[in-house]
Protein backbone atom coordinates (compact mmCIF):
# COMPACT_ATOMS: atom_id res chain seq x y z
CA UNK A 1 0.00 0.00 0.00
CA UNK A 2 1.53 3.27 -1.10
CA UNK A 3 2.59 5.75 1.53
CA UNK A 4 0.74 8.63 1.96
CA UNK A 5 3.36 12.10 1.52
CA UNK A 6 4.95 13.99 4.15
CA UNK A 7 3.60 17.56 4.05
CA UNK A 8 5.22 20.23 5.75
CA UNK A 9 4.22 24.28 5.93
CA UNK A 10 6.64 26.51 6.07
CA UNK A 11 5.79 30.24 6.62
CA UNK A 12 6.91 33.58 7.90
CA UNK A 13 6.97 37.04 6.92
CA UNK A 14 8.10 38.23 3.26
CA UNK A 15 11.89 38.07 3.43
CA UNK A 16 11.59 36.39 6.51
CA UNK A 17 14.12 33.27 5.21
CA UNK A 18 11.02 30.55 5.01
CA UNK A 19 13.13 29.60 1.44
CA UNK A 20 16.40 29.42 2.83
CA UNK A 21 14.73 26.94 5.71
CA UNK A 22 13.04 24.97 3.02
CA UNK A 23 16.43 24.41 1.35
CA UNK A 24 18.04 22.88 4.27
CA UNK A 25 15.46 20.62 4.77
CA UNK A 26 15.68 19.44 0.98
CA UNK A 27 19.46 19.10 1.20
CA UNK A 28 19.50 17.13 4.17
CA UNK A 29 17.15 14.33 2.48
CA UNK A 30 19.55 14.42 -0.63
CA UNK A 31 18.08 10.52 -1.80
CA UNK A 32 14.70 11.04 -0.71
CA UNK A 33 12.31 12.10 -2.97
CA UNK A 34 11.44 15.39 -1.49
CA UNK A 35 9.86 18.17 -3.76
CA UNK A 36 9.04 22.23 -2.34
CA UNK A 37 5.69 23.45 -3.73
CA UNK A 38 5.40 27.49 -3.52
CA UNK A 39 2.23 29.58 -2.75
CA UNK A 40 3.53 32.08 -4.82
CA UNK A 41 2.36 30.01 -8.44
CA UNK A 42 -1.38 30.02 -7.50
CA UNK A 43 -1.10 33.68 -7.21
CA UNK A 44 -4.34 34.41 -9.15
CA UNK A 45 -3.80 35.31 -13.04
CA UNK A 46 -3.93 39.23 -13.70
CA UNK A 47 -4.30 38.86 -17.12
CA UNK A 48 -7.54 41.03 -17.45
CA UNK A 49 -5.68 43.96 -15.85
CA UNK A 50 -3.84 46.30 -16.75
CA UNK A 51 0.13 46.69 -15.79
CA UNK A 52 -0.94 48.99 -13.89
CA UNK A 53 -3.81 47.72 -11.84
CA UNK A 54 -1.56 44.81 -11.35
CA UNK A 55 0.98 46.82 -10.40
CA UNK A 56 -1.88 48.29 -7.35
CA UNK A 57 -2.75 44.53 -6.24
CA UNK A 58 -2.27 43.47 -3.12
CA UNK A 59 -0.16 40.81 -2.86
CA UNK A 60 -0.09 40.21 0.78
CA UNK A 61 -3.65 39.31 0.65
CA UNK A 62 -5.29 36.23 1.25
CA UNK A 63 -7.45 37.22 -1.59
CA UNK A 64 -4.26 37.50 -4.36
CA UNK A 65 -4.10 33.88 -4.02
CA UNK A 66 -5.98 30.94 -5.74
CA UNK A 67 -5.60 28.57 -2.61
CA UNK A 68 -8.36 26.36 -3.60
CA UNK A 69 -6.50 25.44 -6.82
CA UNK A 70 -3.72 24.44 -4.66
CA UNK A 71 -5.64 22.69 -2.47
CA UNK A 72 -7.15 20.79 -4.79
CA UNK A 73 -3.99 20.09 -6.70
CA UNK A 74 -1.77 19.37 -3.12
CA UNK A 75 -4.84 16.23 -2.69
CA UNK A 76 -4.20 14.71 -6.07
CA UNK A 77 -0.53 14.65 -5.15
CA UNK A 78 -1.38 12.96 -1.58
CA UNK A 79 -3.61 10.48 -4.04
CA UNK A 80 -0.36 10.02 -5.93
CA UNK A 81 -1.75 11.62 -9.48
CA UNK A 82 1.16 14.28 -11.15
CA UNK A 83 -0.13 17.97 -11.81
CA UNK A 84 0.87 20.75 -13.60
CA UNK A 85 1.80 23.46 -11.58
CA UNK A 86 1.74 27.51 -12.70
CA UNK A 87 4.69 29.57 -13.12
CA UNK A 88 4.21 33.33 -12.28
CA UNK A 89 5.75 36.03 -13.46
CA UNK A 90 7.02 38.45 -10.87
CA UNK A 91 7.85 40.90 -13.80
CA UNK A 92 4.58 41.66 -15.53
CA UNK A 93 2.97 40.79 -12.29
CA UNK A 94 0.36 38.27 -13.74
CA UNK A 95 0.53 34.28 -14.13
CA UNK A 96 2.24 33.22 -16.87
CA UNK A 97 0.82 30.84 -19.72
CA UNK A 98 3.91 28.17 -18.36
CA UNK A 99 3.66 25.06 -16.13
CA UNK A 100 6.23 22.78 -14.42
CA UNK A 101 5.29 18.90 -13.90
CA UNK A 102 5.41 17.76 -10.35
CA UNK A 103 5.26 14.13 -9.73
CA UNK A 104 4.28 12.50 -6.30
CA UNK A 105 6.68 12.60 -3.61
CA UNK A 106 7.64 11.50 -0.37
CA UNK A 107 8.13 14.55 0.79
CA UNK A 108 6.09 18.12 -0.14
CA UNK A 109 7.33 21.50 1.79
CA UNK A 110 4.87 23.53 1.37
CA UNK A 111 6.45 27.32 1.55
CA UNK A 112 4.79 30.74 1.34
CA UNK A 113 3.21 33.45 3.61
CA UNK A 114 -0.20 32.74 3.96
CA UNK A 115 0.33 28.75 4.00
CA UNK A 116 -1.40 28.72 7.62
CA UNK A 117 -3.68 31.30 7.11
CA UNK A 118 -6.60 28.67 5.58
CA UNK A 119 -7.89 25.77 7.55
CA UNK A 120 -8.38 23.33 4.31
CA UNK A 121 -4.41 23.72 3.74
CA UNK A 122 -3.38 23.40 7.12
CA UNK A 123 -5.11 20.57 7.82
CA UNK A 124 -3.36 18.40 5.36
CA UNK A 125 0.44 19.33 6.57
CA UNK A 126 1.75 16.99 8.92
CA UNK A 127 4.25 19.65 10.29
CA UNK A 128 3.76 23.53 10.67
CA UNK A 129 6.61 25.68 10.76
CA UNK A 130 6.55 29.27 11.48
CA UNK A 131 10.19 31.30 10.51
CA UNK A 132 10.33 34.55 12.88
CA UNK A 133 12.85 36.90 11.76
CA UNK A 134 12.58 40.91 12.36
CA UNK A 135 11.07 43.08 10.34
CA UNK A 136 14.38 45.35 9.57
CA UNK A 137 16.27 42.71 8.58
CA UNK A 138 13.27 41.17 6.22
CA UNK A 139 13.14 44.32 4.63
CA UNK A 140 16.50 44.82 3.92
CA UNK A 141 16.49 41.04 2.31
CA UNK A 142 13.76 42.36 0.12
CA UNK A 143 15.37 44.80 -1.02
CA UNK A 144 17.97 42.93 -2.21
CA UNK A 145 15.80 39.81 -3.39
CA UNK A 146 13.20 42.38 -5.65
CA UNK A 147 15.83 44.54 -7.09
CA UNK A 148 18.14 41.92 -8.36
CA UNK A 149 15.45 39.10 -8.96
CA UNK A 150 12.51 40.83 -10.38
CA UNK A 151 13.65 44.31 -11.97
CA UNK A 152 11.97 46.46 -8.77
CA UNK A 153 13.51 49.91 -8.00
CA UNK A 154 14.32 50.68 -4.50
CA UNK A 155 11.43 53.09 -4.44
CA UNK A 156 8.79 50.99 -5.72
CA UNK A 157 10.05 48.04 -3.01
CA UNK A 158 9.95 50.42 0.03
CA UNK A 159 6.66 52.16 -0.84
CA UNK A 160 5.05 48.76 -1.34
CA UNK A 161 6.76 47.52 1.81
CA UNK A 162 5.46 50.61 4.26
CA UNK A 163 1.62 50.35 2.56
CA UNK A 164 0.58 46.98 1.93
CA UNK A 165 3.47 43.96 3.21
CA UNK A 166 4.15 45.48 6.49
CA UNK A 167 0.37 46.18 7.54
CA UNK A 168 -0.72 43.08 5.98
CA UNK A 169 2.30 40.65 7.96
CA UNK A 170 0.86 42.45 11.15
CA UNK A 171 -3.10 41.68 10.10
CA UNK A 172 -2.56 38.14 8.15
CA UNK A 173 0.80 36.58 9.09
CA UNK A 174 1.86 37.38 12.56
CA UNK A 175 -1.41 35.41 14.13
CA UNK A 176 -0.95 32.36 11.94
CA UNK A 177 2.34 31.61 14.09
CA UNK A 178 -0.39 30.13 16.62
CA UNK A 179 -0.88 27.47 14.51
CA UNK A 180 2.66 26.63 13.81
CA UNK A 181 4.12 23.04 15.34
CA UNK A 182 7.46 24.59 15.66
CA UNK A 183 8.24 28.37 15.30
CA UNK A 184 11.97 28.91 14.20
CA UNK A 185 13.49 32.53 15.08
CA UNK A 186 16.26 33.86 12.77
CA UNK A 187 15.35 31.10 10.26
CA UNK A 188 18.20 29.09 8.65
CA UNK A 189 21.42 30.49 11.05
CA UNK A 190 19.04 28.10 14.10
CA UNK A 191 21.27 25.51 13.40
CA UNK A 192 19.00 23.90 16.43
CA UNK A 193 15.76 24.70 15.23
CA UNK A 194 16.77 23.11 11.78
CA UNK A 195 18.16 19.77 13.03
CA UNK A 196 15.39 18.89 15.17
CA UNK A 197 13.30 19.57 11.87
CA UNK A 198 15.29 17.14 10.28
CA UNK A 199 15.67 14.57 12.47
CA UNK A 200 11.96 14.95 12.81
CA UNK A 201 11.33 14.61 9.04
CA UNK A 202 13.75 10.84 9.22
CA UNK A 203 11.62 9.97 12.00
CA UNK A 204 8.59 10.00 10.37
CA UNK A 205 10.23 8.72 7.00
CA UNK A 206 11.75 5.94 8.66
CA UNK A 207 8.54 4.62 10.39
CA UNK A 208 6.62 4.88 6.63
CA UNK A 209 9.33 2.68 5.10
CA UNK A 210 8.62 0.03 7.71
Amino acid sequence: MRKKPIIIGVTGGSGGGKTSVSRAILDNFPNARVAMIEHDSYYKDQGHLTFDERVTTNYDHPLAFDTDFMIDQLKELIAGRPVDIPIYDYKNHTRSDRTYRQDPQDVFIVEGILVLEDERLRDLMDIKIFVDTDDDIRIIRRIKRDMVERGRSLDSIIEQYTAVVKPMYHQFIEPTKRYADIVVPEGVSNLVAIDLINTKIASILGESSE
